[in-house]
């Protein structure tokens, strides 16, 4: 793990002067691309690396050098043929993802040569911005790329959101979070310290995990879902129940908190990740019928349904950031070619905190 506030400094720094960056004519644009759909976890098979000439930006446009790709459990499902909140990822189509991007040159005034950028880049070296379908938004100056990427990006919206919008949480609250060294359970566990819980509980996998998110991030109670008996457990810590639980994992451990659910406790959905690569049927949750005895609810969301409110989140978690109430943790991956190697880590529990490949 570690930040990345060096890097933006550096990328700031080399930028280009005048409306032209410098590229080396020996330059290509690898492109990791979907070659077949998955069956399972992504292998050698999945991704096909192209060599492609480096696109030239047109009018009103600008070409950006990618420097940092987002790794988050959703690129999984969208190489799955299967209908969602966004179209499946094509066979021969870039592999889908979020990213900062360099702007290298410009044929617009909306973006500026050494301008950091963010948006949908692609598993690629190169993407072309316009102020259109493919607009992208400028890094405010002093923001790290990799921040830019977690705690101001979609996984901490996501816990920002889901927290507080679905999970409604609030003061002397019981909370529950799985998957909670990842990069959105970790985020979600210390807004809901900051919101005055009464106790939050993390779910995670091993004892450095759980050292982890206890002695640095300020969890009172941790779970190792690896070595310990989780239903037990949650009878232990939450004797009164469970008054929100926010679930990144879906399964059993979702079936262990609707079990030890609160009088008129939430539910909120925002992962299954225990399932993304299964093939066969999916089991639903056996303890659902305990919302009926406690009058409970659960809800999922999409967090593309709050992107006009991202400003307003970011503003306060920056805030929390800046005065020491919030900690960001990333696990930088080099290379583009390893994309495929850091998606696996989600799902294998190699990571801890917001997984992120260094182009």
């Amino acid at each position: 793990m570690r930040t990345a506030s060096s890097d933006a400094s550096k990328l700031r720094a080399g930028g280009g002067a005048g409306r032209e960056g410098m590229i080396s004519v020996s330059d290509r644009n690898r492109r990791l691309v979907l070659a077949e759909r998955p069956s399972g976890m992504v292998d050698e098979s999945t991704v096909r690396v192209e060599h492609q000439d480096i696109p030239e930006p047109g009018e009103g446009e600008a070409l950006a050098r990618v420097r940092f790709l987002s790794i988050d459990p959703t690129i999984r499902t969208w190489m799955d043929d299967a209908p969602g909140y966004l179209p499946p990822i094509q066979i021969d189509e870039v592999v889908r993802s979020g990213g900062i991007a360099e702007v290298l040159r410009s044929n617009t005034d909306r973006y500026a040569p050494g301008e950091l950028l963010f948006g949908m880049t692609g598993w690629q070296d190169y993407v072309i911005a316009d102020e259109g379908e493919r607009a992208m938004q400028s890094l405010p100056a002093g923001v790290s790329p990799t921040v830019a990427l977690g705690l101001f990006g979609i996984t901490g919206m996501t816990a920002y959101f889901g927290l507080l919008d679905v999970g409604r949480v609030k003061e002397g609250d019981v909370v529950v979070i799985s998957g909670a060294a990842g990069a959105t359970g970790s985020t979600a566990g210390q807004i809901a310290k900051i919101k005055g819980a009464e106790k939050v509980i993390g779910i995670a996998g091993g004892p450095e995990k759980c050292g982890w998110i206890a002695e640095e991030l300020g969890f009172d109670a941790t779970i190792d879902y690896k070595g310990e008996d989780v239903g037990a457990r949650l009878r232990e810590l939450a004797p009164e129940g469970i008054d929100l639980y926010f679930d990144n994992v879906g399964g059993e451990i979702l079936d262990a908190c609707l079990a030890q659910l609160a009088l008129r406790g939430r539910v909120v959905l925002c992962g299954a990740i225990s399932s993304y690569n299964d093939r066969g049927a999916i089991t639903g949750p056996a303890n659902y019928r305990n919302l009926i005895v406690r009058r409970g609810r659960m809800e999922g969301f999409i967090i593309i349904d709050y992107l006009d409110r991202f400003p307003q989140a970011q503003a306060e978690m920056a805030g929390w950031l800046a005065s020491g109430r919030i900690k960001a943790a990333e696990h930088i991956v080099e290379g583009l070619e390893r994309a495929p190697e850091a998606l696996n880590l989600l799902f294998t529990g190699g990571n801890t905190g917001k997984v992120i490949v260094q182009v």
